[in-house]
């Protein structure tokens, strides 16, 4: 199965959290030793936000603290590769031809975001798109896609599963702003809304509920 893995910078990187980062490279050697091709692509959290914040107190416009958030999450995406060392790819992919040749080689491909203007999110769905992958799993920092911001209201209901159209409605944000943060982006959304791709939000605290969502175990949100 051909899989991309969304890793949310606020699981791994707000703050960083290393013994986290190397159940994660446990859990993608896992994957591939099960004959799994993968995909990672990386936020990079609250060190990304902490640089679009300095970038604003410098005076830079939004694409300049765009480019200087892609550069963290590619930060991350580096530690991701050389923990996993021979199985990744030689480099972190910084396009999506990268993304396609790394896993035509065999290898694990790391990546963190691509350009200015989109979400790692959406640079995951594009990959997905790119690769042909049979699913999109996300770790973020809630259980799965709740009906409102779980943060926020106390009676927010865990949805077990949903349509695109349907996700559509619990969006807060319907346009990218540097550093924004929901549970998926709206433009990820439309790609794998025209790729017809399946897209499951885990708690990305544990990694083996990206095992169980790849195994097809009732976890999360699956959206399709």
């Amino acid at each position: 199965m051909r899989i991309v893995l969304r890793i949310g910078g606020s699981v791994v990187a707000s703050p960083v959290n290393t013994e986290l980062m190397s159940k994660y490279a446990e859990m993608v050697q896992t994957l591939k030793g099960q004959g799994h091709e993968v995909a990672v692509v990386v936020g990079g959290g609250s060190l990304a936000r902490e640089f679009i914040a300095i970038a604003k107190k410098l005076g830079l416009d939004e694409q300049a603290q765009d480019e200087i958030a892609i550069s963290v999450s590619r930060l991350f995406a580096q530690l991701f590769r050389e923990k996993l060392g021979e199985i990744s790819g030689r480099k972190v992919a910084l396009t999506l031809d990268d993304a396609a040749e790394i896993l035509s080689e065999g290898k694990i491909v790391l990546m963190g975001g691509l350009k200015p203007g989109i979400t790692t999110d959406a640079v995951a769905a594009l990959v997905a798109e790119r690769v042909k992958a049979d699913l999109l799993v996300k770790g973020t920092d809630q259980d799965g896609v709740y009906n409102k911001d779980p943060r926020k209201h106390a009676d927010a209901v865990k949805l077990d599963q949903l349509s695109f159209d349907e996700l559509s409605n619990v969006f807060s944000e319907n346009k990218h702003k540097a550093g924004m943060h929901q549970i998926v982006d709206p433009e990820a959304v439309k790609v794998l809304k025209r790729g017809r791709m399946k897209l499951v939000v885990v708690n990305g605290f544990k990694p083996a509920n990206i095992l169980a969502a790849v195994n097809g175990e009732k976890v999360g949100t699956v959206i399709n």
